[in-house]
């Protein structure tokens, strides 16, 4: 077993990219890899073929490396459920909901997981390609660390050490980092990585050669900033707030406190013509053809948000008016009459919803994780464009939810109107469900237009092929092959 290991200066630097361009090159030159997080901390997940949750980054690099995403490749998955607490799953499985003190006087009883989980990839690939989370030196939080530095002298496994210089400040990120490492820390580090130059990558040879002096480590490459469409880790995402030019089709998301799963819409943004924005504000509204409402991690706390800024008003007020309205997983939640939390799931208590759709949402402590795949069952309104086209994706949510309206799909859903919701993950990533929705946006605005179904998964086969060559061109491969062997 080989093992190599990615750690940033801070979050949002590149790693997870970085590690899925890994595992798709060792996967290009022959070898068997799979990726590693010990902890990830995101409110994007994904269901494994055998109902087991992890972090969507995980999928995407397991997707890079040709095999299936398993538990074993995220043991632990914090998802934020407050701005102190998370719930925590570990082997795929919910543990309980955890305040950030708990957690960190309890992390270190997941060691035993976290080394079992390592060791069983370890004897089925040949190369493990380890991400670390945010940065190594947060100085308060070290002390115990499973997931960056105290990981990687657990496992005895060299580490690269990445740098984003798009954001500034890349020789204070990258040499003030090793400082404030302890020198068995230090070294442990084999290898400097600039990521997400902008501009012509020659005009950096000084900047090389200073890293590599004041270091005394090599620099391994320029990584070019990179335009692609694949999935991003979490709420750090630019895409949700940045204020795009409204298209031919204007999708409008709400962006709620704790979204989750955004990247369920980013299949849409690859249509021609069609752009996909957050609003957070009712103002940002507008009149936008199709309105989303997503994934939560906490459906009450998003709902009572919702009443307090008065985008229940806009959204309901639009949905009057004849604008489709969707709604996943929370967002479905949120669509109904009422959401109750008697056993203190969440929150607590019950909240009025929407009032969309004529369902009712009660929550208890255990959670449905699953793949699922049928048909669309609409028979009227806006989304009956989508009846009888099958789909995929997979289930991930608290509650069951209880409907006295039409079926949306042949598992469950709601529809009414021009307003519908589900409960499924990745529902508009087959191209005959997005192609579907598109081709009849156009149509409610009186234009023609020659849809390309787009499936995502097809898709990101392409980018990770991009993202694979401009990672190669731009790494030293051969001497990340040989820091492998050398080992620490």
């Amino acid at each position: 077993m080989r093992a190599i290991m990615i750690q940033g200066t801070m979050s949002n630097v590149g790693k997870s990219l970085l590690t899925a361009a890994l595992c798709r090159i060792f996967r290009q030159d022959g070898f068997s890899a799979a990726p590693f997080k010990s902890q990830n901390m995101a409110l994007n997940s994904f269901i494994t073929p055998d109902g087991l949750e992890i972090g969507r980054a995980q999928a995407l690099q397991a997707e890079a490396a040709g095999i299936a995403p398993s538990a074993l490749m995220n043991p632990i998955l914090l998802k934020p459920t407050t701005d102190i607490g998370s719930q925590v799953i570990v082997n795929g499985i919910v543990r309980g909901n955890m305040r950030a003190a708990e957690y960190f006087r309890r992390k270190k009883e997941l060691i035993p997981d976290i080394q079992h989980a390592f060791r069983t990839l370890s004897a089925q690939y040949d190369i493990i390609v380890i991400e670390g989370a945010g940065s190594p030196v947060e100085l308060n939080l070290k002390k115990d660390d499973i997931v960056n530095m105290g990981l990687a002298g657990m496992l005895r496994v060299p580490v690269l050490l990445t740098g984003d210089i798009d954001r500034g400040g890349v020789f204070a990120q990258l040499l003030g980092t090793l400082d404030l490492l302890e020198p068995d820390e230090r070294a442990l580090v084999r290898g400097l990585i600039v990521n997400q130059f902008r501009g012509d990558v020659s005009l950096f040879q000084d900047g090389i050669s200073i890293l590599e002096q004041k270091s005394g480590l090599p620099v391994l490459g320029v990584v070019p900033h990179i335009r692609h469409n694949l999935e991003d880790e979490d709420s750090l995402s630019g895409r949700l707030s940045q204020n795009h030019t409204r298209g031919i089709i204007d999708i409008a998301v709400i962006r709620l406190p704790k979204i989750s799963n955004f990247t369920d819409f980013d299949v849409f943004s690859q249509y021609q013509g069609v752009s996909v924005r957050y609003a957070d504000k009712p103002e940002q509204l507008g009149n936008p053809d199709l309105v989303i409402i997503p994934g939560t991690k906490s459906t009450i706390a998003d709902m009572h948000w919702m009443k307090q800024t008065g985008m229940d008003r806009a959204v309901t007020a639009l949905a009057r008016r004849g604008f489709p309205v969707f709604g996943i997983c929370g967002g479905y939640q949120i669509l109904g009459a009422e959401i109750a939390d008697p056993e203190h799931t969440e929150c607590g208590g019950v909240t009025q919803g929407l009032g969309l759709l004529p369902c009712r949402t009660v929550f208890s402590p255990v959670k449905h994780q699953a793949q699922s795949n049928g048909k669309i069952t609409a028979k009227s309104g806006f989304f009956s464009c989508l009846d009888g086209a099958e789909y995929s994706g997979y289930e991930v949510h608290m509650g069951r939810t209880e409907s006295v309206g039409a079926q949306f799909t042949d598992h469950g859903g709601c529809i009414s109107g021009n307003v519908a919701g589900c409960y499924i993950h990745g529902f508009f990533d087959c191209a005959a469900v997005s192609e579907r929705v598109i081709q009849a946006l156009y149509d409610a605005k009186g234009l023609q237009y020659t849809v390309r179904g787009i499936d995502r998964s097809s898709e990101r086969q392409r980018q990770l092929d991009l993202l694979a060559e401009t990672v190669r061109n731009s790494l030293d491969i051969p001497k990340i092959y040989q820091i492998m062997e050398d080992g620490v």
